[in-house]
Order: C-alpha cells, then structure tokens, then sequence
C-alpha cells in the first residue's frame, strides 16, 4: 500500500513541475487531472487558439522513460481529451494531445501532438 501512496505522490509532484514548465512557456493551465468514464488526462493548457491535453509521466531515471508511454496509454488519454474537449475548446481551436516525460535531474521533454487517430 505504501509504494502506491509513494508513486501517487510522485505523479502528482511530477504533473506540478508539468505545469510550471508549460507555464514559464507561455501557457494557460485550464485543468489537472480531468477523469472522465473513458479514461483521464494529467493536464489541460492552452496558449492561444491550441488547447493541449497533456499526459506527464515521471520515472527514476531517464532511461526508464522510454518505456513510460505507448499507443495504448496514449488511446485512453485520446479517448479522455474527446470527450473532455468541449468543455475546454473553443470553435476555431485547434487540439491536440502532448506528452511531457520527468526524471529526476533530467530537463523535461516536452513532445508535442504525439497522437493522430
């Protein structure tokens, strides 16, 4: 039970410096930690007329980053941001879905628009 509350509190110190990456880049955080029936998305942000649903995975070390997102992660997170997207995207927004990946002393990276259905 305690490794749980551990890596709960890791994620949540993870989608923190997410936001305060995203934040000294010039975006808006709209939301954290939207749940929907389909799934949930860590962050939602906006800078201008691009609404960006995020998922932020955070790992010991770098290397272990690799493996910290795949297509079916990313299928819930889509699933999650259409459902999501009308409440946070206006007409002539443009949307997509961001990963950002953290480990300890590493910068982090930001990938952008990694899913096309």
């Amino acid at each position: 039970m305690r490794s749980r509350q551990d890596a709960e509190r890791r994620g949540r110190r993870g989608e923190s410096i997410a936001a305060w990456y995203l934040w000294l880049r010039g975006w808006r955080i709209l939301s954290r930690r939207q749940r929907v029936g389909v799934g949930e998305v860590d962050l939602i942000a906006r800078k201008g007329r691009m609404v960006a649903f995020i998922e932020v995975k955070w790992r010991a070390s770098a290397a272990a980053l690799d493996e910290a997102i795949d297509a079916r992660r990313l299928r819930r997170v889509a699933r999650a941001a259409e459902a999501l997207a009308p409440r946070f995207a206006k007409a002539g927004d443009d949307v997509r879905i961001d990963v950002i990946l953290l480990a300890p002393g590493h910068w982090p990276r930001h990938m952008a628009n990694v899913w096309q259905p």
